[in-house]
């Protein structure tokens, strides 16, 4: 059943993105940037050389693919959420065939990125930390074609990427939150196109699917919160990987994506501009928390 346009309305501004402003340095300029190919890359994370010959991974402002490559149960999690938002858990009547499809639909993710970039395209970023796991440093990215087209605009245009993830304000003068809903509209409409994914969101399920999405997140996050961290288990909120974050009390999955969010901190006290992480929660992640420099 295709959605109505009031649906669609109730849809985007209900679910459709999940971000935070960077704080970081003023945007640095790369032009002539080439995709270097690696197996483990995907469509809104990959490796790039600059043009001075230095590679390193960029993480798309404000998109978010299909995982590629699941290579274990942080991954395995992370694609179900996602196909939980687009309502496609039960686009397949057999589980097995339904994973299969969202790991196709990555894959053609992953592809229309190859394409766009096969010639030299640009990179706009201030080299803030993206981190999410322990496997690949990552920088966050807006990332730009040889035509100028932005690459996240493109990839949420084709149905292939959600409006999702970490945002900040464009070297053109647009805001955050401009830049936000620039991606949320285009999400809008690939939705009501059935472009990409949407083509297979079974929309009647749809928000049974998000609601056990946030039923079993909150299991999750108090399951993490049964017991303390080891002693002498410390880590620097600017570095942490998502997983050793989600080892701290009171931090899930989705507290860990905002404190990534959120970094760089200069004080330990900038934690208290997290969402979700008040007084209270504060004095209790203290303990674990050192950065990198002393304050």
């Amino acid at each position: 059943m295709q959605p109505t346009t009031a649906a669609l309305l109730c849809f985007a501004v209900a679910g459709s993105f999940l971000a935070a402003e960077i704080r970081g340095e003023e945007l640095t300029v790369l032009e002539g940037c080439t995709l270097v190919d690696a197996p483990w890359a995907d469509g809104d994370s990959f490796p790039v050389r600059a043009a001075d010959g230095q590679v390193f991974t960029v993480r798309l402002y404000g998109a978010d693919c299909l995982e590629h490559h699941v290579a274990g149960e942080t991954d395995a999690r992370r694609l179900r959420a996602q196909r939980r938002y687009f309502g496609i858990t039960t686009a397949r009547p057999d589980p097995a065939e339904s994973i299969a499809l969202a790991k196709e639909l990555a894959k053609q993710a992953t592809a229309e990125t190859r394409r766009l970039l096969r010639k030299p395209f640009t990179i706009h970023t201030s080299f803030a930390d993206a981190r999410g796991d322990g496997r690949h440093k990552r920088i966050y990215a807006f990332v730009f074609d040889a035509a100028g087209e932005d690459l996240a605009a493109r990839l949420v245009s084709a149905g292939l990427a959600r409006a999702y993830g970490v945002s900040r304000s464009t070297r053109a003068g647009e805001s955050a939150e401009d830049y936000r809903d620039f991606l949320a509209d285009r999400e809008l409409q690939a939705a009501k196109r059935g472009a990409g994914i949407w083509a297979h969101t079974v929309w009647d399920a749809l928000p049974a699917e998000r609601r056990l999405e946030r039923e079993e997140e909150r299991e999750l996050r108090r399951a993490v919160d049964g017991g303390p961290p080891p002693a002498g288990f410390v880590l620097d909120p600017n570095t942490a990987s998502r997983e050793d974050l989600m080892r701290l009390p009171r931090v899930g999955e989705t507290l860990a994506n905002r404190i990534i969010e959120r970094r760089p901190y200069r004080r330990l006290t900038d934690l208290l501009e997290v969402d979700g992480i008040g007084p209270a929660t504060y004095r209790e992640l203290k303990p674990f928390l050192r950065l990198g420099t002393a304050e």
